[in-house]
């Protein structure tokens, strides 16, 4: 039933899916995947939109705040995880421990900026808790301009983060989101 209302989703606003990613992002048995750029709440309906399209099982991680009563219980039935932001001592561990555990596909879906506000730059979380279960990084993108939503490639984490990110964002280069002054990369200087 998601699948459908995905597609639906997608052709009544003329968005196209588009992955190009080594294996194709439903063949990942589980990896992480950030969504940039994000400065919109149609980043998520879109993204959801072409990941439940796909028949791709996800997690996502949400503040705590959004898992209350009404909308709480939908929302945990749709892959949310809640987070308690001022509670970070083991955020990396745990995420990477229910992705390590989990006898299931499992994409975990984290917004690269973690705000749907400016930021002066990426948080830094998708990447350790990619790196700490060793798994790869599915760079996830929705373009507002061409209206494309999509899977640019996969990324395994070196280890080195300030290198490994700005090859990561060198790939969002183009990319248009919903609010543009809201693009945490518009300030960033590619060599």
């Amino acid at each position: 039933m998601l699948k459908i209302i995905g597609k639906l989703i997608l052709q009544l606003a003329g968005y196209k899916i588009i992955d190009t990613t080594p294996k194709g992002v439903q063949n990942y048995q589980k990896a992480v995947m950030i969504a940039a750029p994000h400065t919109s709440n149609w980043d998520y309906v879109y993204t959801m939109a072409a990941l439940y399209a796909l028949d791709v099982p996800i997690k996502y991680l949400g503040k705590a705040s959004l898992f209350k009563f009404p909308l709480g219980f939908l929302i945990k039935k749709l892959g949310g995880v809640p987070v308690k932001r001022e509670q970070k001592n083991n955020m990396v561990n745990d995420m990477a421990k229910m992705i390590n555990d989990s006898i299931e596909q499992i994409i975990l879906i984290i917004p690269a900026e973690g705000t749907r506000s400016y930021s002066k730059e990426w948080k830094s979380g998708f990447y350790h808790i990619a790196q700490t279960a060793g798994i790869p990084i599915i760079l996830g993108f929705l373009d507002f301009g061409k209206k494309k939503v999509g899977f640019l490639d996969e990324f395994n984490p070196t280890g080195n983060y300030e290198n490994d990110l700005k090859i990561i964002q060198k790939k969002y280069v183009g990319i248009t989101p919903r609010y543009p002054e809201l693009n945490s990369l518009k300030n960033v200087k590619f060599d």
